[in-house]
């Protein structure tokens, strides 16, 4: 049997932009840090390289405006590039207006920057859940065609764990929305999808999570991680909640072999080649 065609991601955003370290940095400007996307990117499309795969980059409008070279570099390798709005602002603290206002400034500059038709957005730390279903509204009238935005799983920062599982079109907005993918066991959803939980928890959980979504479901996933994911060298936020440097720090040494490892056992591809147009 062949294997199934699944969905990489990569967040770009840098280690003082998570939002878990939003109130130990309360006040600072993002630009008094040392910033470590440029080489992490580049270390992170050599590695799609080596493996022929292909990935959609959910790109901060922030980076696209201080390193337009490298948002070209990544269209070039062969990638899709895609909105995560312009400073990581998470949707639930935004109005409507506000939001609107951050997704059409991102998608235009990430358009003027590469020269290509952005049409996906991810919300800020899957900020849309039951309480802001409207932001599909508005990014439908944006004009992008899909979103990555809602997780299905309960967890203390974000989280719809009755939303769908997989791909679907929300009745009050045209557009398509692809959850991270989960899996359902014990009458609830686990995480199977990247992020922290795949730093954390054994890789071989991981494995056959996915191969259940792919053989037994016989459903495309969507994974994700971070570009911060694989520097264990990055600087260290002191003052940050124990919880959050747990969450944050663990386990980065090993992040790059373990995505070497899911390169081999699994196929990637974008976003819209996966979903869009399968």
């Amino acid at each position: 049997m062949e294997r199934m065609l699944n969905a990489m991601s990569v967040d770009v955003e840098d280690y003082f932009q998570v939002y878990a370290f939003e109130k130990a940095l309360a006040g600072r400007n993002w630009d008094e840090f040392e910033c470590r996307i440029p080489r992490n990117v580049e270390r992170i499309l050599e590695l799609f390289a080596r493996h022929d795969a292909r990935a959609t980059f959910f790109t901060l409008g922030w980076v696209a405006q201080r390193f337009p070279a490298l948002v070209r570099s990544i269209v070039a390798a062969g990638h899709e590039l895609a909105s995560h709005g312009m400073r990581h602002v998470r949707v639930i603290d935004q109005t409507p207006e506000q939001f609107r206002e951050d997704v059409t400034a991102a998608k235009h500059l990430l358009e003027d920057v590469s020269g290509t038709a952005v049409r996906g957005y991810r919300a800020a730390s899957y900020s849309i859940g039951a309480r802001n279903l409207w932001a599909l509204e508005v990014l439908a009238d944006c004009g992008h065609v899909y979103s990555s935005s809602i997780y299905p799983i309960a967890h203390d920062i974000y989280g719809m764990p009755e939303a769908p599982r997989f791909s679907f079109r929300p009745p009050n907005a045209d557009i398509l929305e692809v959850p991270v993918t989960t899996v359902r066991l014990l009458g609830r959803n686990w995480p199977a999808g990247g992020g922290g939980y795949f730093r954390l928890l054994p890789y071989r959980l991981f494995k056959c999570g996915l191969q259940r979504v792919n053989r037994t479901e016989r459903r495309a996933a969507m994974f994700y991680f971070h570009p911060w994911e694989i520097d264990p060298d990055q600087p260290r936020i002191r003052n940050a909640g124990w919880k959050s440097r747990f969450r944050h720090y663990s386990n980065l040494a090993t992040m790059e072999r373990r995505l070497e490892q899911l390169l081999q056992d699994f196929r990637w591809d974008r976003f819209d080649k996966v979903f869009l147009n399968p």
